[in-house]
């Protein structure tokens, strides 16, 4: 097939994909989420602080990219991806998570197809994932241990149940615990799993193939560990990233009344973003649910719950709709035009080569 109508075909299928996305996002959604008769009382809403939160949303978008950068774009290295591009993978990647919210699986994938076809070597795309992905959920499980017991001393202000409070905090106990486990591993851990794979049966398969999840897994976290010890401010944005989400719906519960302490909104957050994990577009349901459900429990007015968990969701997941479709397009074109250059691969530095490749590459 000529390269130009593979080109054609191509943007056509993006721009059929971003169609049938804004139609899903605008025609579709409100109705499985049920929002349209509330829509009348959003408006009473203080629009100065809707903005501040559209705001603060924006700023979230922009640590997301920094956090990107410091982890996947190294100084030492030879990469395609700069700051233009970062910020066309991000936000092409909430656009894929808004679709397939398991978990962020849409968004990962989006992101991991772009970095291969910058040239980057797959073990290498897949270590830095996991390490991206830790840098950024080690503040979430940590958040959910100091905000719970926070509130159930009473060393933060709003109090809580044991359930709203320490049994988050057990669940972020546990998955710190988990981290610090998979990073002890040793690092010929798949050589060692490999031993159950010889042989040419099925079973001999499958265990070749998930021997090398446990290697990669404590790659990724030990690459983590070696990025917060070089320093680097970019990684700021990790904790940038959370706090700004949730200053999104402390400023939304301003908009409809008196908001409880921070603390509260804090804690009440991170149960409620559980709902992501939820298979439907976007966590639609599941974290609004979440989120009024974990408000309620610390006594926030059910009302101001919902109307300002609504706004909430509505900036968090509408805001960014045009301008992740946009960006996919245009990532679209920047990877046609990197295949159509001659590929330099990312190699980095021989200190973190050694964390970040592997057993495979020893």
């Amino acid at each position: 097939m000529p390269r130009v109508q593979l080109t054609r075909r191509r943007a056509i299928a993006g721009v059929l994909f971003v169609l049938s996305a804004v139609g899903f996002f605008y025609f579709v959604l409100p109705q499985i989420a049920g929002v349209g008769g509330t829509v009348h009382r959003l408006e009473r809403g203080d629009r100065w602080w809707i903005a501040a939160g559209a705001v603060l949303e924006a700023l979230s978008f922009a640590a997301y990219v920094v956090l990107f950068q410091a982890v996947f774009v190294r100084a030492a290295e030879r990469s395609r991806i700069g700051w233009r591009e970062s910020y066309l993978i991000t936000m092409a990647g909430v656009v894929a998570t808004r679709l397939f919210a398991t978990a962020g699986a849409g968004g990962v994938a989006l992101t991991a197809w772009a970095l291969r076809r910058s040239g980057m070597e797959a073990r290498l795309v897949a270590c830095r994932m996991v390490a991206f992905i830790v840098l950024l959920y080690v503040i979430y499980a940590g958040s959910l241990v100091l905000a719970g017991v926070g509130l159930k001393t009473g060393l933060f202000p709003g109090g809580g149940s044991f359930a709203i409070t320490i049994v988050p905090a057990i669940v972020g106990a546990l998955l710190l615990a988990a981290g610090g486990a998979v990073a002890l591993l040793p690092q010929d851990v798949e050589r060692r799993l490999a031993r159950w794979a010889e042989g040419s049966g099925r079973l001999a398969h499958w265990m070749a193939r998930l021997s090398t999840g446990p290697a990669l897994a404590a790659s990724g976290v030990r690459t983590a560990i070696a990025l917060v010890r070089t320093r680097d401010p970019r990684l700021l944005g990790a904790p940038a990233i959370w706090g700004f989400e949730i200053c999104v719906l402390w400023a939304c519960l301003h908009a409809f009344g008196q908001p409880p302490p921070f603390t509260v909104i804090w804690m009440a957050y991170f149960v409620g973003t559980l709902g992501n994990l939820l298979p439907v577009p976007g966590g639609i349901g599941g974290v609004e649910g979440g989120m009024i459900g974990a408000l309620a429990a610390f006594g926030v007015n059910l009302e101001l719950a919902v109307l300002a968990v609504l706004s909430y969701r509505a900036l968090s997941f509408w805001l960014p709709t045009i301008p992740g479709a946009v960006a996919y397009l245009q990532l679209r074109r920047t990877v046609a035009r990197w295949r159509e250059e001659p590929a330099e691969r990312a190699a980095p530095p021989a200190r973190e080569a050694a964390i970040e490749a592997g057993p495979l590459h020893a």
